[in-house]
């Protein structure tokens, strides 16, 4: 991929801005393929996807699959992955659901921008029994438990944010299925279940109202789309967009981050909205290190210092990703953009077994 095929936003981020971002992202990554949080640190399996994307995005098609093998090759017999690991041993074995599902959305978004399908073939089955894990949580309404536990146990509730990626990922998945020849219409049928009961009723989730993500990611994840989610963006735009500055992580503190941010352009770009997402793009671009083009996690605005002390490169990812959302410089910035349409409708409320109003 030439320079001029890079991603770029005029005016806040150009082709060479985001080679250096890219470059970071490179640097950090392990021999192995792994990408941690910042040198020396620790992953899970969710960022690292999101950075194996920014890979992708940028013409870094071998480093991607390296990353893609690594996360093969240390794939539990069940299809998940723990949450956390560091120091080329397990941190956390806890394994989530929206970490076993995102690979999907990483998979396909790769074959869009490679084209290679022995890549698509070779991570099919990782891929399969990902999905077979996440479904093997699925809840009596469609609702997707958010973790299982070492000894097998599966959390006792869903996440509005983590089934919304779910949502993401399944259509990803069904997606690759079909193109390999190998369609899954229950996973399609399963992601409009999830997608009615995010769309519909909200209040079924835990409450963690207080997370900028739980606002817009059912926006991202494609769940909610047209008015209802202009109308959703409406209702608390005041309360986490900091002018100049992007959008606060939770409501009631004074701390705007890198990767929300980028995550609302993502959104922003799926509704069309542009103009809106350069805005905030160039709202945390006081995070870019000029240096090596990393970004700091965040910001304390009462405080007035970057906090944590860490520059992540999911968040560096990120900045990626919504950049190419926006200018849509690759096929990958599809992931974002092609999922409108595929919600609640498909649905027969009673189907799922919940009432048609309330929660």
């Amino acid at each position: 991929m030439t320079s001029r095929e890079l991603p770029e936003l005029p005016g806040v981020l150009s082709a060479d801005d985001i080679a250096r971002t890219a470059r970071y992202l490179l640097t950090t990554q392990e021999r192995s393929g792994a990408i941690p949080w910042f040198p020396g640190g620790h992953l899970d399996p969710w960022d690292h996807v999101e950075c194996a994307m920014a890979l992708s995005a940028t013409g870094h098609l071998e480093a991607a699959e390296r990353a893609y093998d690594w996360l093969a090759s240390v794939q539990d017999a069940d299809g998940s992955w723990p949450a956390k690991y560091g120091g080329g041993r397990v941190v956390n074995p806890l394994r989530e659901a929206n970490h076993a599902a995102y690979l999907a959305v990483g998979v396909w978004h790769h074959l869009l921008i490679s084209e290679d399908e022995a890549f698509a073939e070779r991570m099919w089955p990782v891929v399969r029994d990902a999905i077979g894990f996440v479904l093997g949580l699925r809840g009596g309404r469609g609702e997707i438990l958010w973790a299982r536990d070492p000894d097998g146990s599966p959390g006792d509730h869903a996440l509005l944010t983590a089934c919304a990626s779910i949502h993401q990922a399944l259509r990803c998945a069904s997606r690759l299925a079909v193109r390999l020849g190998r369609p899954r219409p229950e996973w399609d049928h399963a992601a409009a279940r999830l997608a009615h009961l995010i769309a519909e009723h909200e209040p079924f989730f835990a409450d963690r109202g207080r997370y900028s993500m739980d606002w817009y990611y059912p926006i991202l994840g494609g769940a909610v789309r047209d008015a209802a989610a202009k109308e959703r963006l409406a209702q608390r735009w005041d309360t986490f967009v900091v002018p100049g500055l992007g959008i606060r992580c939770v409501s009631d503190q004074p701390w705007v981050t890198g990767a929300e941010t980028s995550e609302l352009v993502l959104a922003l770009a799926a509704m069309g909205e542009t103009d809106r997402g350069a805005a905030l793009l160039a709202d945390i671009q006081h995070l870019r290190d000029p240096d090596d083009g990393a970004y700091w996690t965040g910001y304390q605005f009462a405080e007035q210092v970057n906090w944590p002390v860490e520059r992540s490169t999911w968040t560096a990812a990120a900045v990626i990703l919504a950049t190419d959302a926006l200018c849509e410089a690759t096929p990958g910035a599809r992931v974002f953009t092609d999922t409108a349409g595929e919600g609640s409708a498909a649905v027969d409320p009673a189907s799922c077994g919940c009432p048609t109003t309330g929660g």
